[in-house]
């Protein structure tokens, strides 16, 4: 958890080990980068304007490396600001100043895991340069293994699960994100555009993750 202000750092660490969480704090960017390296937290908490390394710097190194959930915090409230953040690899994207239910919630939604279960959901994608394994969680791309964020990897296995059938913006955001979302289309905007760069041989023309106009987003199985 990384944080500018003192006071809401407090309250948060209070409410957060209140709740059973285990929280470890840190200084600034560079810090947090050493201590998730050491102490692999189940989720990180960035304040957007951190001293030394801002929290979009930060969340993009971490990227570079890691998985793990990130929320990032922030007095700013434009959709341009939430967008460079969630295009920095963040999860989720909270203004302040904002309720610690409101945080708490955000918390679950970025631990939430696959939205379909092993059993009923898809086991695996196999075309000639797509490979996805859903049980491993490994994906690979004209042979090629690539990483994705646990909501990108969330998000691809439900329009998978789904495949050939266009899904609704308010469905995708509810089903990888949580009941309390729907009205982000930001987000998807953002990680639909993230999964085609990964997986898609021509991201400006993408073969399995096909728009649906003013309804949603397909994937189609065949890449077609």
């Amino acid at each position: 958890m990384v944080d500018d202000d003192p006071q809401i750092r407090r309250v948060m660490r209070a409410t957060l080990v209140g709740h059973k969480y285990e929280v470890i704090e840190a200084r600034n960017g560079e810090d947090a980068l050493t201590r998730i390296s050491d102490e692999m937290p189940d989720l990180v908490l960035l304040d957007m304007n951190m001293p030394g390394m801002g929290g979009l710097e930060t969340c993009q190194h971490l990227r570079s490396g890691s998985e793990v959930p990130v929320i990032i915090l922030s007095v700013r409230n434009s959709e341009k600001d939430k967008v460079a953040a969630l295009d920095a690899g963040a999860d989720d994207y909270i203004t302040k100043p904002f309720g610690m239910e409101e945080l708490l919630a955000r918390i679950r939604a970025a631990l939430r895991r696959a939205p379909t279960s092993p059993e009923s959901g898809p086991h695996s994608v196999a075309t000639a340069d797509l490979e996805i394994d859903f049980d491993t969680r490994r994906i690979h791309v004209k042979g090629k293994e690539t990483r994705l964020t646990p909501k990108e990897f969330d998000l691809l296995r439900y329009l998978v699960s789904q495949a050939g059938k266009p899904v609704p913006h308010r469905e995708l955001l509810q089903a990888v994100w949580g009941p309390d979302y729907g009205d982000e289309p930001e987000y998807l905007r953002v990680f639909i555009n993230q999964l085609r760069k990964k997986i898609e041989p021509n991201p400006a023309k993408p073969k399995y993750i096909l728009t649906e106009p003013w309804v949603g987003y397909r994937f189609a199985a065949g890449g077609n």
